[in-house]
């Protein structure tokens, strides 16, 4: 057999790559494309009626996160049941189903977008009978897709918000069955499938490869799992957002704007498939996509939470420790993609302050191994920074977070140098410190290039625990059919 060169393959993987790229924004771009196409189109104040908005403020709980100033979260969902073109009231979602729910993360600067997918089989806390009054700790532990079918959106939004720490600033309904209108107003979207598909209860039947599904087929497309993959959620969530990339990269063709009968047939299909919240306005949705218009697709980072089999039900999944890292990661608005990476990125460029004239560090041990914070001022200092203190927190996060006051990001590049892979925050909370803190998979200090003196650094005998469960975050895999 003839070996296939390293180049070809090489090659082939970064044509795949580039697909996938353009193929996963999903969600996001769906409800992006629409309100772009719908301000350039001339009838868009027409269709802007066609979108229905509901009132959850009175359902969301009292003590809901705190809402960052900067970044911006917003709450997708794929649902098999649209509300009524004048709905008014929330209670007319109850009772339908949530096939896929999204939490799409924009960076305070809008350099980045994160979405990331909720498996529909997670086990997590939620509020009984979806009465946000009851205090969190007496919540019981329910299947996640639960919530939107017994209380709609804000029966969903308390739980993610309970769940994760975040605050959602707006929702967007998305129903599944309106997307067949928006494939025959494309005259067909493009998939493709590695395996065959013989899925009675989705009514859809497929020779593995690639096919054109009309409206009627692509919704049977999106509802297979029980004949395709290990019938879990998990192949499910990449078909759904490859199959919602599709529709999105068949709407932007310029044949499609270029054709105003059927960019008109799209649109209306489009946004009677659409629900939102009542500031989720025409206008604010502008305001956003304008935002992110910009950003490169090597920027936006898809995630599925981390979870493994809930240990009472193998039909189900339970979040794991590394959930809590991704969502403490947006949380502070991190990259998650640079938080997996342990490339030193802090010190790519010349440092600019001496260690002699660093401000105090705070050297803070989060590994939960005793004596490492103290090894790492040792290492410190010896390189001739004259201020280094120890302190421990029992918050485990992987690596190392260096965080800085306003005015002191150079002479926290100089601190970050010395910890591989350190991930640089400007913070108010350190006062005038700058407040290292050193996780699970955490490396030991190096030198750094413009230290002082010149003593050996000390050979560590304390190492930091492996890290944890990793956070699987990327912006391109293999093609579906590779």
């Amino acid at each position: 057999m003839t070996e296939t060169p390293r180049s070809t393959r090489a090659e082939r993987r970064l044509s795949r790559a580039r697909t996938v790229r353009r193929r996963r924004i999903a969600l996001v771009a769906t409800v992006f494309v629409v309100v772009l196409a719908l301000v350039a189109g001339s009838a868009w104040w027409r269709l802007q009626g066609n979108i229905s908005r509901i009132d959850v403020s009175g359902d969301l709980a009292t003590d809901r996160p705190t809402a960052a100033a900067g970044p911006l979260n917003i709450l997708l969902i794929g649902s098999d049941t649209r509300v009524e073109q004048d709905a008014t009231d929330a209670e007319d979602l109850v009772g339908a189903r949530s096939d896929t729910t999204l939490v799409v993360h924009l960076s305070a600067d809008r350099s980045e977008v994160t979405v990331v997918s909720i498996p529909r089989d997670s086990m997590v806390r939620m509020p009984p009978n979806c009465d946000a009054s009851v205090p969190k700790d007496e919540w019981p532990v329910q299947q996640f897709n639960a919530a939107f079918s017994l209380g709609g959106p804000a029966c969903l939004i308390n739980t993610v918000e309970a769940d994760t720490g975040l605050y959602l600033n707006h929702f967007a309904v998305v129903d599944f069955t309106g997307f067949k209108g928006m494939v025959d107003a494309l005259g067909g979207v493009p998939v493709c499938t590695p395996v065959a598909i013989d899925d009675e209860k989705a009514h859809l039947k497929l020779a593995a490869g690639t096919h054109v599904l009309n409206g009627t087929q692509a919704l049977g497309y999106v509802r297979v799992r029980y004949t395709e993959g290990d019938g879990s959620d998990l192949g499910r969530i990449e078909r759904q957002q490859a199959f919602l990339s599709s529709v999105v990269q068949e709407a932007t063709r310029t044949s499609l704007l270029l054709r105003p009968d059927k960019l008109y047939g799209f649109l209306d299909a489009a946004t009677k498939a659409l629900t939102t919240d009542k500031q989720l306005s025409v206008g604010t949705m502008k305001d956003i996509a304008t935002s992110v218009k910009d950003v490169g697709v090597e920027n936006v980072a898809f995630v599925t939470v981390p979870v493994r089999t809930y240990p009472e039900d193998p039909n189900r999944v339970e979040w794991t420790e590394a959930a809590d890292t991704l969502w403490q990661a947006l949380l502070d608005d991190e990259s998650v993609t640079k938080k997996t990476t342990s490339t030193p990125t802090a010190s790519a460029k010349a440092l600019t302050v001496s260690p002699a004239d660093v401000p105090e560090v705070v050297i803070v041990n989060g590994t939960g191994v005793d004596g490492l914070a103290g090894q790492d001022a040792e290492m410190l200092r010896v390189q001739g920074f004259p201020q280094v203190l120890t302190g421990t927190t029992d918050e485990r996060r992987d690596g190392v977070l260096v965080e800085y006051p306003p005015g002191q990001k150079e002479a926290a590049r100089t601190v970050a140098a010395a910890f591989p892979g350190a991930r640089l925050k400007r913070s108010s909370d350190t006062g005038s410190s700058i407040r290292v803190t050193v996780g699970p998979g955490s490396k030991a200090v190096v030198e750094v290039p413009n230290r002082l003196g010149s003593d050996p650094v000390p050979s560590p005998s304390i190492t930091a625990p492996a890290a944890q469960s990793s956070i699987e975050a990327r912006t391109a895999d293999e093609d579906i059919c590779s």
